[in-house]
């Protein structure tokens, strides 16, 4: 067997390596232990922090802050799990894991919320809405939403309750 050759094992074990775009959400981007990243970041797959994020992680897979990683800024994914510190917003579309070593310090909005026994968490936590509707993107806000100034807003009772 030579080193450059061409052998179809070694094509068949090379195309294997390959990622296709369906192994793109089992990827997972590492952010490591003595690494500090400053603005926003995009991620199709999943993330896992150790080190320092100061901005914005947007991830459409999982966010997983280790014990050892803290984000100041604003953190937006599908499913979150965190073990470190966070300092700011925390918008999960799915489900929010705090693990018993978080320490958060925000707002949280997620459907779901899993906090163990130990978990530090001051602020506000809006559950059960969906994120993508609450949310203001880009400075704009998605339809529906009130901002802080808006006034006279009412929200429409029906004057009797329908029977069952």
């Amino acid at each position: 067997m030579s080193l450059f050759g061409n052998n179809t094992s070694s094509d068949e074990s090379s195309a294997s390596l390959m990622t296709s775009s369906s192994d793109v959400q089992d990827q997972v981007n590492l952010v490591g232990q003595d690494t500090i990243l400053e603005g926003t970041i995009r991620a199709e797959s999943n993330v896992r922090v150790s080190g320092q994020i100061h901005g914005t992680l947007e991830v459409k897979g999982k966010i997983l802050v280790a014990e050892e990683g803290t984000v100041e800024g604003e953190l937006v994914a599908t499913d979150a799990e965190i073990a470190g510190e966070v300092q700011g917003e925390i918008h999960v579309k799915e489900r929010l894991v705090l693990k018993s070593t978080a320490v958060i310090d925000g707002l949280i909005q997620t459907d779901r919320l899993v906090v163990e026994v130990g978990a530090e968490f001051t602020g506000e936590c809006k559950m059960g809405e969906p994120v993508a509707e609450t949310r203001e993107l880009d400075g704009e806000r998605a339809p529906g939403m009130l901002s802080k100034g808006d006034a006279g807003a009412t929200t429409e009772v029906p004057e009797e309750l329908p029977k069952a």
